[in-house]
């Protein structure tokens, strides 16, 4: 297994995924509750793991969730997560939440654990019941593996309409020690978090308590998962899971401790990282759209900008076209809700800037045209108002995002 430097010491681990950071084992398995691809996987941790989750905030929220919530509350560790994909076991009533029970017991039985130790995470279609009868069977089968194979299977087993799998996997050292932090995800459609609309487990092997693990995840998740939007729609049952097991041997991990940046730079390059892949991954996308913001009022603010952009229609629909229509980018600043200088705004495509202090510039509609035609698109506006920065990701919108949803449950 390489590693490629990305950031001083932090590299990031080629071929690395869940399995990687010490502890940990993964396998999937398809049961049959979708015709051909795997469909159940599970993460498993030798000893009890830190563990810290975010969630979707829509209001209606699945059965899964809720067991997962409790687990984490009655101690802050987890050893084990099964997932299914196939049916989201959301607005089930009570005998979804007996099924994600029974999931969580089945699989606490299958591997000597207390069912407190197990967290449960389903997606695919509302409202449709689990089956039970594959599912159960499936959980004693699983043979997770510290191996490739093992976390490929898993990432495999998780996917709704994905096209791929999606998995990373970044090493930095803390206290001198090798820290791995692996990750794995789903999404591809009603991506538009506020949380994060998919599911992402992510593994690392720092020692780091349950409190410290929160805080780094929520800050982080305001800044990747929240930053990505394929098509307005936030979802039920999604969130991301991180679990740490300890076992790299460095001083506890804290907001004070020296090293506490680089656990930070790298845990952000993984959910970064896993967040791109979704946004390519969008249905029925050609393109990867990153949208920069600079000089905004603050941080905050210039994210928030970059999400409207990249979340307008209009501006999706373009980029599909290739139209270098900029007056779509300036439309979605004028209704983030930031208070702006309208005067102030400069904005580019790709290299080529198309505004400078809001008076329009001649440009090459020819070069701007053959930007977008690329895999990769990029726009940069700056509002040149104070020091604020903030990045998003989403893709095109096409006529393959209509037919997949106009048919996803035929």
């Amino acid at each position: 297994m390489s590693s490629t430097t990305v950031n001083g010491c932090m590299k990031q681990v080629t071929g690395g995924s869940v399995h990687t950071p010490a502890g940990f084992k993964a396998t999937g398995l398809h049961t049959k509750v979708k015709r051909k691809r795997k469909d159940l996987g599970v993460i498993v941790c030798d000893e009890a793991a830190s563990a810290a989750a975010v969630y979707t905030l829509n209001q209606i929220q699945a059965a899964p969730l809720a067991v997962t919530k409790e687990s984490i509350a009655a101690g802050g560790t987890l050893r084990a997560v099964v997932v299914n994909s196939g049916q989201a076991n959301a607005c089930t009533g009570k005998a979804g939440m007996e099924d994600a029970y029974e999931m969580q017991k089945k699989t606490a039985d299958t591997f000597g654990l207390s069912p407190l130790d197990v967290a449960v995470a389903s997606t695919g279609t509302i409202g449709d019941r689990i089956k039970m009868d594959k599912i159960l069977p499936g959980i004693k089968e699983m043979k997770p593996e510290a191996e490739a194979s093992g976390s490929d299977a898993f990432a495999e087993s998780i996917l709704t309409t994905d096209t791929g799998t999606k998995q990373t996997c970044y090493v930095t050292e803390i206290d001198g020690k090798a820290v791995h932090i692996g990750g794995v995800a789903k999404g591809s459609g009603m991506i538009h978090p506020n949380m994060a609309t998919m599911l992402g487990f992510v593994t690392t092997d720092a020692n780091i308590a349950p409190e410290h693990l929160q805080q780094a995840l929520s800050e982080i998740t305001d800044r990747t998962f929240n930053r990505i939007t394929i098509d307005g729609d936030t979802s039920t049952n999604d969130m991301v899971l991180t679990l740490a097991s300890g076992k790299a041997g460095n001083e506890p991990l804290h907001e004070d401790h020296p090293d506490w940046i680089p656990f930070i730079q790298a845990l952000q390059s993984v959910c970064e990282e896993l967040s791109k892949q979704i946004a390519r991954d969008g249905e029925g996308a050609t393109k990867l759209i990153e949208v920069q913001v600079h000089g905004a009022p603050s941080d905050e603010d210039a994210g928030k900008i970059a999400k409207q952009i990249v979340g307008s229609d209009l501006l999706k629909t373009a980029v599909y076209g290739t139209d270098g229509n900029w007056g779509r980018i300036i439309c979605a600043i004028g209704y983030s809700g930031v208070t702006i200088d309208p005067d102030t705004i400069d904005i580019s495509i790709g290299p080529h800037s198309t505004l400078l202090n809001s008076e329009p510039v001649d440009f090459s509609e020819e070069a701007v045209t053959n930007h977008l035609k690329q895999d990769e698109v990029f726009i940069a506006v700056n509002l040149n108002l104070g020091n604020g920065n903030g990045k998003a990701w989403g893709c095109d919108l096409t006529y393959d995002y209509v037919r997949i949803n106009a048919g996803y449950r035929t």
